[in-house]
């Protein structure tokens, strides 16, 4: 929002020789006004702009000259000097695009010794040997060329001198980059100078006016001879594969070029580069020049690659428009084609892959231009139904969801393109209706809305066709769209696609009709649906909606805000109305139509759509409306209220008064958000917010300082300039006012990071002026000492995202901490830090280590801690603020590695004793926090950091000696007892003095047997161990008294590693390195780095505790970068060093290895991951290959026992690489074979290598098919098409196959027992998640149908969940068309009744394919269309065939089950398709067999007692869902109840099975839902009217929980006017027993259960309510029992659900139990949120309180509220008094939500205004005396246990601190309550110093003459 300062200009500023600077003195005269004095002056400057104003003198000084100056020395040395400096100059820099400009305009008579000079100075540049030069004499060629008209002609003069320079250096340039090798940062910058030279080349041809002409093409001309060796390095540059793949791009193009140039004549040249595409160059017939400097392209094997480059060439370099190359040249253009889509089909390296899509895309450019000359041969070879186009096609399809965007965009200029090359084959006829782009959109359409290239496609047919033709398919078309929005990745696509269709649809109404009434169908079209989507839609719907689409529709037409408001003011006015008289209505989880309109009005706010802010306001939307959508429960609609505040399209838009006070009253409400999204969002517009009164402020101040008589316009006129500024600055202090009372005591973990966030913005923002620039408001200006403290005790949270904040704010206010803190108090800080730096609680460490950065940075350190400094540099006063910092961390630092040395020789002695009482990690934690603030490049103390960055690497590695047997032990988690008594503590001691880091792998070999002398007698080890339980001396540090836990062992030795690593890792990233030796630059010695990549190596390959190695790769990550960029080759080759060497150690398999074979490998991954990943992106990768060649290679299967444990290692990094998003599309290449690999190594015998394989396969589905990104496993988000999938990895294509071909013959095997042959899974896993493209059907090497039939034969498997997975993979294999036929060849394989030999297993494998076929084949076709239905009703006849399997002649109830499933579908596709009417089924005779199964079923009959058989449920649901069916068919048909219905819900519902009476009651209770709702259309069917006794008397014995949770749901939507009465007469309980009963369930019963008996309970409550108006005394024991059941069901251990069921029964009954219904209050019937409701409901209370009189006894209570309960005190004092358990990790409470103080705060205030607007008092002072005594104990308790607390108790007892603070702001409150009740305080003062006013406790409450909102 604030305005961007401009860049400042940096020009590095030019220099000249010493005799060059000598020539201008001698030649400059006295008054300097000659060319001499003025260069002399100019290379005198060191300012390079300045420099810049000189050289633009240069012309119009040489321009007073007269033509005699020719022959002036001056003139022509000067002339002489320019050249060389402009030779001089870099490429980039300003000054050289300056001098070449003036120079430009030299007069005429001067150029002829100005290029003399030029031509002079290039030539000796021209001669220089220096390898490392020619990049700069490259350079200048290259700015010679462009617009220096100098530069060009000594170009041309030099021509000869110029190509054999640019020949000799790329032949050096390419023999120095082979010698380099390995050395890849000089490799690096020697390929860029090797690409520059090649550019340079090819610019030469291309603007050098020589090479226009003939007369060099001779042989002997040295033009010629070198073009000929350049176009043989070219050459061999392409065919290169060790260099950049963009140096052999360039190669491509510049071979192509010079063939252009040099070969003779023209009309072949298409010929010739046609026939070295296609690799069938005659060598007689080419030119011997050509053969000599090409050879390898006309007889040797030309990569892929070179091919690929040589055909960017061809369609860059040569000339396709106006048809100038003719026949030859179309016949280039369709061999190209052909050439890149054989490549298609072979490369799959994805940078090749990047160039192959840019190249077919700039071949269709290519084909257009070719077309559009009037080529009409071929017209026939590029229209829509030619190959090539349907090749392109093809390839779109494929990769139009390639994970690369950049070939995602390609796909869609390709496609685009080809719209266009249909068009203009048939120019001239209508091509609208032409059958391809017809055929096209129906194909696209029919696609799901999953696919991302389906939305770019249409929109470029849309732009091609008009996007008429597509609504004439389908008007639902915006709305399908609007529906997909809600998934984030499919977002961007659909928005794109219909800002696309709605500019084209406005166009094209606006053209046909010439009123003004397409607007209105143009809204109807795109506005209507948006709107719906804003009020129903779901929340990530309607939020995408609003970030994506709606600012693009309001852009395009914003006159449709208008009728976007009057709709949605017209739907909250009406639902307004409803919710009146219903105060139920609504749902958190509905933005409805006032979210709607708040969204709306602030996108168009904030892109200037609106007039002004008060047009908004005063016409748009009333300030009542604001208010609510500021409170409102949905949190986006309290965002989307606050960008209309805050948001405007001018940075410096006033903010008016009703604004603020807006915002003011939003703050007070919405701080503590439980989403962090919507914290982050709320702390983003108030940002927007202050960037906007700081901008508008500068104005104002303007306007002030001009003091001009001229009334300010527009907005300005209200008022003075000086008012508003005034009221800015009121506004923003009583900002920061309500921000710093949100940090009270006890405040969440959200309100804190809200108001640390905003003060953040607020300082930032309105900064320190500098200079005279006006700032409104300063927040260093509000902090006071009790602030700072507040800011201070921040660091106490157990959150380090608030101890950050806090810090960063303290850091951009001024100095302070001197100003409000005492020495005393400064030295109790320093010292708390330490002591927590070594606290057993790992976060108390963090809190020192901000404690310890505050005390640095405010220069507040005790002044004791200069003796850690030599005298000269403590003395040195004079510092600069960086100093004063680096000062300071250094003492710190030497400080705390004192205290670490100690702790660490201790530890060595005990580290029992350690981990016990000074756990290290805290210390070493302390000193990486101090150096990560410090800037270690820029060190002034060098001399005194050198030695304590040596002390402090070997400090780390004893600390990592020590605890590492611990994380190196092979079971670190369960190697230490958990105990804590004193003779396993002495056990632990032993096991920590025994073990030692020597696990190998030798347990794949032999088992470990423990020896006689590792046997210890307790009372020996009891006498030799030091009692640990004591307290000892410990060099003079009082050690407390604590149990050792295994935890604490654990932990210690664990973080310990992780700091240490973390320190390491971070000193290597920021420290500087010492270039050599004794070199005085930097800290870190080249072996010092080695020695750290040594500690690295030897933890994460021997570290078995996973937090260590994880902790150890982060640190190892940073150095390996570092490494990779260091000059120092030694040290840039260790990586790759370090990574033979483990690879060589992986291979080996040596029984004695310390490589850890288990938990995944342990660190080996992570080792190998951070060496490769580190690995430069834009080389060639050499590292990544040869490691996954090796891997690969390891991975296989193998018959060698030996080679198990590599295999496992294999496999566990294999899986790691893949998922490393580092390695993006680098690792792709390597898929195929991983999923080889791990397919393979699933068949494994060995467990471990099975398990590995898993893990591995597991990664390589997310790598293939992207993270998951829905909850039903099957969804098509994560998949691919076929086509898709084997044209990105090939080599699967005949794996799957070969390896499915064998599992399919393994299952059709008849031998006695099966051979379940493991890889099925995996394979069918994989083949599964395929679909359909929409090419399938065309010829291709990689069909999916050899696929089927081994697909159909898995599904004969004996394991049922392969089966399944058979039958889901075989629908993507056939296509839509195809399905019908195949299901009718499936139908056919089932046997007949009358055969006798069979299995069941065929069958239900074959079932399960038909069913999954049919609905695949139901979802993708219409229902109305009639091939569809034609195809259906086939198949209806063919599974009339086989119903003998859904019947009691098939024994199996699995196959039955899936038979009557197939039965079900038929039955919903056929109705819907005949639209509720069945004249299919019905003369097919279908629901006649139907009745005939269900009749025949053991629904009917029953099952035997205690029957059981597999797959019961199962086929009791599937005959449950065909009954229900036929009985709404039936039903449907008669109208009549008991026609024709083959079984009554009456009998479902009494069935003995729970799966018949659920599925039932799901069914009837969604009738009941709708038809309660209102959604039904025709109500509740007479089939269910008058079933309350029956619902009455099923609930009364149901005893299954879930169908007894439907009964009571149904009886719930029913009226209980009709089935209350009867429960007499049918279960024998009267209405009020009926309603006790209900609530004894409530009671007792689980959550879902409980809660809804709450709500009918509740219910019935309101039933007799209403019918007992005049008596309610007769229902008051119940109604007493109802509230008690009420309030039980609202304890905070209950689940959310059941209090959730409280607020829905509460919100419906309160209105029957209030004397006045409608409680005037400023929010009534609005949905608020619960901050601003508690307050809301502490109004009512007490409002209530007053209306009825009851203050006397309802005081007292609040009072007691007020204060707390008893024990809160209690708990204070034990917590006080009690020996702190060393328990880890628990502190205290995490708070996120409550908030005691803020309870406190509004009871409080109601109060007072309670009693000051009622003028009450107690009647007696007894009243209040056990009140008052009460507090006063409690003050005087509080500060008894204050003066306990220790020094700075807010850090070091921060939960005891925290509570008594609570505890005293309770007590403070009640003080002042009681004496404003006796009358000793005025009520003009009863205003607590953290509180809102009296004024504000108005705002929730109205005079009774107001209306409610």
């Amino acid at each position: 929002m604030g305005v961007k300062k401009k860049k400042e200009m940096q020009v590095a500023a030019l220099t000249i020789c010493h005799q060059d600077l000598e020539t201008l003195k001698s030649f400059a005269d006295v008054e300097g006004k000659n060319l001499a004095s003025l260069l002399l002056h100019c290379v005198q400057l060191t300012d390079g702009v300045l420099q810049i104003h000189y050289i633009k003198q240069i012309v119009p000084l040489l321009e007073k000259a007269d033509k005699n100056g020719m022959c002036d020395p001056t003139i022509q040395s000067c002339l002489d000097i320019l050249a060389g400096i402009y030779l001089s100059l870099s490429l980039k820099n300003p000054l050289k695009k300056v001098l070449a400009s003036s120079l430009n305009s030299l007069p005429e008579f001067f150029l002829p010794e100005a290029m003399h000079r030029f031509t002079s100075r290039l030539r000796e540049e021209l001669n220089t040997t220096d390898l490392y030069s020619y990049r700069k004499v490259t350079d200048n060629i290259s700015s010679c060329m462009e617009n220096f008209n100098l530069g060009r002609a000594s170009v041309n003069n030099l021509l000869k001198n110029v190509l054999h320079f640019l020949q000799k250096s790329l032949i050096e340039i390419l023999e120095e980059n082979r010698k380099c090798a390995g050395n890849h940062i000089i490799q690096t910058q020697l390929m860029n100078d090797l690409l520059v030279g090649i550019r340079v080349s090819m610019m030469l041809v291309q603007k050098v006016q020589d090479f226009q002409g003939n007369l060099w093409k001779t042989s002997d001309s040295p033009i010629w001879q070198n073009m000929c060796g350049l176009l043989s390095i070219f050459t061999k540059v392409l065919s290169d594969d060790d260099l950049l793949q963009t140096v052999q791009s360039t190669s491509g193009l510049a071979i192509i070029l010079f063939i252009k140039t040099m070969f003779h004549p023209s009309e072949k040249i298409p010929h010739l580069i046609s026939s070295v595409l296609l690799r069938s160059v005659d060598c007689t017939s080419v030119p011997e020049w050509f053969m000599s400097s090409c050879r390898s392209l006309c007889c040797g094997d030309i990569s892929q690659s070179a091919v690929l480059f040589l055909c960017q060439g061809t369609l860059a370099m040569l000339d396709w428009q106006n048809g100038s190359m003719g026949r030859s040249g179309e016949a280039l253009l369709l061999d190209t084609a052909h050439v890149l889509f054989t490549l298609s089909s072979q490369i799959k390296e994805p940078t090749l892959e990047m160039f192959l899509s840019r190249i077919l895309a700039s071949w269709t450019n290519s084909a257009i231009q070719v077309l559009e000359s009037s080529s009409p041969s071929l017209t026939d070879s590029l229209n829509g139904n030619s190959s090539i186009v349907g090749r392109l096609l093809e390839y779109v399809y494929t990769h139009w969801e390639h994970p690369l965007d950049a070939l995602r965009h390609q796909t869609k200029i390709m496609f685009k393109n080809l719209l266009q090359m249909h068009r203009l084959t048939v120019e001239g006829a209508d091509f609208v209706p032409d059958p391809f782009f017809v055929e096209l959109t129906e194909s696209l359409l029919r696609l799901e809305w999953h696919i991302k290239g389906k939305y770019t496609c249409l929109g470029c047919l849309v732009e091609c066709i008009g996007v008429e033709h597509i609504l004439a398919i389908d008007k639902t078309i915006p709305s399908q769209i609007l529906e997909v929005m809600g998934d984030q990745s499919l977002v961007p696509y659909a928005s794109d696609l219909l800002e696309t269709m709605f500019r084209n649809h406005k166009s094209h109404l606006k053209s046909q009709t010439a009123e003004s009434s397409w607007i209105d169908q143009w809204h109807e079209t795109w506005v209507s649906p948006l709107l719906f989507i804003l009020c129903e839609g779901n929340l990530d719907q309607k939020s995408y909606v609003i970030d994506y689409y709606l600012p693009k529709l309001l852009s395009y037409s914003p006159e449709s805000l208008q009728y976007m408001v009057k709709i949605l003011q017209t739907s909250i006015d009406a639902k307004t109305g409803q919710e009146q008289s219903f105060p139920s209505l609504g749902s958190c989880n509905s933005r409805g139509a006032l979210g709607a309109l708040m969204a709306c009005l602030r996108i168009a706010r904030a892109h200037g759509h609106l007039q002004s802010a008060t047009d908004t306001w005063e016409n748009l939307v009333s300030d009542a409306r604001i208010k609510q959508g500021l409170i409102h429960q949905h949190c986006q609609i309290r965002i989307d209220t606050l960008g209309l505040l805050c948001e405007s399209n001018r940075s410096t838009e006033i903010v008016s008064m009703e604004e603020m006070q807006w915002i003011q009253f939003f703050i007070t409400y919405n701080l503590n958000s439980q989403s962090p999204g919507v914290r982050q969002q709320i702390c983003s517009l108030l940002k927007k917010l202050f960037c906007r009164i700081q901008e508008s402020s500068q104005v104002l101040y303007k306007l002030e300082q001009s003091k001009s008589k001229r009334e300010p316009e527009n907005e300005l006129t209200k008022q003075h300039p000086s008012v508003s500024l005034q009221q800015y600055k009121n506004f923003m202090s009583s900002i920061c006012n309500s921000l710093f009372e949100a940090l009270f005591a006890g405040s969440s973990y959200s309100t804190r990071f809200s108001a640390l966030t905003i003060l953040g913005s607020i300082a930032e923002v309105f900064h320190v002026p500098e200079g005279r620039i006006y700032t409104v408001y300063q927040l260093s200006h509000d902090i006071d000492v009790g602030r700072f403290q507040t800011l201070m005790e921040c660091f106490t949270s157990t959150f380090e995202d608030v101890k950050i904040l806090a810090f960063d704010l303290l850091m951009k206010l001024s100095k302070t901490a001197v100003h409000f803190q005492d020495s005393e108090k400064l030295q109790g800080l320093f010292q708390a830090a330490l002591e927590l730096s070594t606290s057993t609680k790992p976060y108390d460490c963090v809190t020192a280590s901000y404690l310890l950065n505050f005390l640095i940075w405010q220069d507040a350190l005790p002044s004791s801690l200069s003796a850690y400094l030599t005298q000269q540099v403590a003395c040195d006063n004079g510092d600069t603020p960086a100093a004063v910092v680096e000062r300071n961390t250094l003492m710190v630092i030497k400080c705390l590695m004192e205290n670490l040395e100690e702790e660490v020789s201790q530890a060595e002695n005990s580290l029992l004793q350690a981990a016990a009482a000074f756990p290290m990690y805290g210390r070493v934690h302390c000193i990486t926090g101090a150096l990560q603030k410090l800037s270690l490049n820029s060190l002034q103390l060098v001399s005194e950091w050198r030695p304590v960055v040596e002390k402090l690497l070997l400090m780390s590695y004893r600390l990592s000696t020590v605890v590492s047997p611990v994380i190196q032990s092979s079971s670190p988690e369960g190697l230490i007892p958990m105990d804590t008594d004193s003779e396993s503590a002495s056990r632990l001691h032993m096991i920590l003095n025994e073990i030692q880091p020597r696990d190998t792998n030798d347990y794949f070999n032999q088992a470990k047997i423990l020896k006689e002398h590792d046997s210890f007698d307790m009372k020996d080890l009891n006498a030799s161990v030091v009692n640990i339980d004591t307290s000892t001396e410990i060099k003079g540090k009082e050690v407390k008294t604590c149990d050792v836990t295994a935890q604490m062992v654990l932990v210690c030795c664990w973080r310990s590693m992780k700091e240490v690593a973390l320190l390491l890792g971070m000193l290597c990233q920021l420290l500087p390195m010492q270039p050599v030796p004794e070199s005085s630059d930097g800290l870190l010695t080249v072996e010092q780095v080695k020695e750290i990549g040594d500690y690295f190596k030897q933890h994460l390959l021997q570290s078995r505790h996973r937090g260590a190695f994880e902790l150890a790769y982060t640190g190892f990550v940073k150095l390996t970068e570092v490494l990779n960029r260091c000059p120092n080759v030694s040290l840039q080759k260790l990586p790759e060093q370090w990574l033979w060497s483990v690879l060589e150690e992986i291979k080996c398999s040596d029984p004695s290895s310390k490589l850890c074979a288990t938990r995944r490998s342990a660190g080996i991954p992570f080792y190998i991951q951070a060496l490769l990943a580190s690995e430069p992106k834009k080389g060639r990768m050499d590292l990544l290959k040869i490691t996954m060649k090796e891997l690969i290679s390891l991975a296989g299967p193998t018959d060698d026992i030996q080679s198990t444990v590599p295999q496992v290692h294999a496999l566990n990094i294999l899986r790691a690489l893949f998922r490393d998003t580092r390695l993006g599309e680098n690792i792709i290449p390597y898929v195929a074979d991983g999923a080889k690999a791990a397919i393979l190594g699933f068949t494994s015998p060995v467990w471990a290598v099975r398990n590995s394989s898993t893990l591995l396969f597991s990664a390589l589905i997310t790598r293939i098919f992207g993270v998951k990104r829905a909850k039903d496993e099957h969804s098509k988000t994560n998949r691919m098409t076929g086509r898709e999938f084997f044209s990105r990895f090939p080599e699967l294509y005949p794996f799957l196959l070969k390896q499915l071909e064998t599992v399919a013959n393994t299952v059709d095997s008849d031998m006695g027992e099966p051979n379940r042959h493991p890889s099925m899974f995996l394979l069918l896993l994989v083949l599964e998640r395929l679909y359909a493209s929409p090419m399938d059907g065309t010829s291709s090497a990689l069909s999916m149908g050899p696929f089927v039939p081994f697909i159909v034969r898995c599904g004969h498997s004996p394991v049922y969940h392969s089966r399944e997975m058979a039958a889901r993979a075989l629908v993507p294999f056939v296509m839509i068309d195809h399905i019908p036929n195949t299901i009718r060849t499936l139908l056919s394989t089932l046997p007949s009744c009358t055969d006798q030999c069979f299995r069941q297993n065929h069958i239900h494998g074959t079932l399960l394919q038909v069913f999954h076929l049919l609905q695949a084949y139901s979802d993708s076709k219409h229902g109305t269309n009639s091939d569809f239905q034609h195809e259906l009703t086939d198949i209806t006849v063919c599974t009339k065939a086989k119903l003998w399997l859904a019947k009691r002649q098939n024994p199996c109830l699995v196959t039955r089950a899936v038979c009557i499933d197939i039965l079900f579908l038929l039955t919903c596709c056929l109705n819907k398709s005949a639209k509720d009417n069945q004249p299919v089924l019905e003369s097919l005779g279908f629901w006649e067999e139907v009745r005939g199964i269900i009749s025949g079923s053991e629904l009917i009959t029953g099952f035997p007692w205690a029957f059981k058989a597999p797959g019961l449920p199962q086929y009791l649901q599937s005959l449950t869902r065909l009954a229900i069916a036929a009985v709404w068919a039936a039903a449907a048909k008669s109208g009549e109840r008991e026609r024709n219905v083959p079984i009554s819900f009456s009998q479902l519902l009494e069935s003995a099975f729970p799966e018949v009476r659920s599925l039932t009651l799901e069914a009837l209770l969604e009738k009941f839902l709708a038809a309660a709702s209102g959604l039904g259309e025709k109500g509740l069917p007479p089939l269910l009217c008058n079933m309350g006794e029956k619902f009455l008397l099923l609930a009364m014995k149901e005893n299954h929980p879930e169908c007894f949770c439907k009964i009571l749901k149904i009886l719930h939507c029913m009226d209980p006017g009709e089935w209350l009465p009867q429960t007499e007469h049918c279960v024998h309980l009267t209405p009020k027993e009926f309603l006790i009963w209900t609530m004894d369930i409530a009671s007792n019963e689980r959550s879902e259960i409980q809660s809804v008996a709450l709500r009918l309970a509740s219910k019935v409550i309101s039933h007799h309510m209403q019918t007992c108006v005049e008596n309610r005394e007769l229902i008051a024991a119940e109604l007493k029992q109802w509230v008690q059941l009420v309030i039980l069901s609202c304890e905070d251990h209950l689940p959310t659900e059941s209090r959730l069921a409280v607020v829905e029964v509460l919100t419906s009954t309160t209105p029957l139990f209030l004397t006045n219904p409608h409680p005037i209050l400023e929010f009534a019937f609005c949905q608020v949120d619960a901050s601003i409701a508690l307050a809301l409901a502490l109004a009512v209370l007490c409002d209530l309180l007053q209306q009825w009189d009851q203050l006397a006894p309802g005081l007292p209570i609040l009072l007691g509220w007020l204060l707390g309960e008893s024990d809160d005190l209690v708990a204070c004092v034990e917590s006080m008094h009690q020996v702190e358990e060393d328990y880890l990790f628990e502190k205290a409470e995490v708070n996120f939500w409550a908030e005691t103080l803020l309870f406190v705060k509004y009871l409080c205030k109601h109060l007072f205004c309670l009693l000051s607007k009622s003028g009450w008092r107690p009647p007696s002072p007894e009243m209040l005396c056990h009140l008052q005594r009460m507090v006063s104990e409690q003050c005087h308790l509080l500060s008894q246990l204050f003066r306990e607390l220790p020094p700075a108790a807010e850090f070091v007892k921060t939960v005891e601190f925290t509570r008594l603070r609570i505890q005293e702001e309770r007590t403070l409150a009640c003080l002042r309550l009681l004496a404003f009740l006796e009358g000793k305080e005025g009520e003009d003062t009863l205003v607590l110093s953290v509180w809102d006013s009296y004024a504000e406790a108005r705002q929730l409450t109205l005079p009774r003459t107001e209306a409610a909102c």
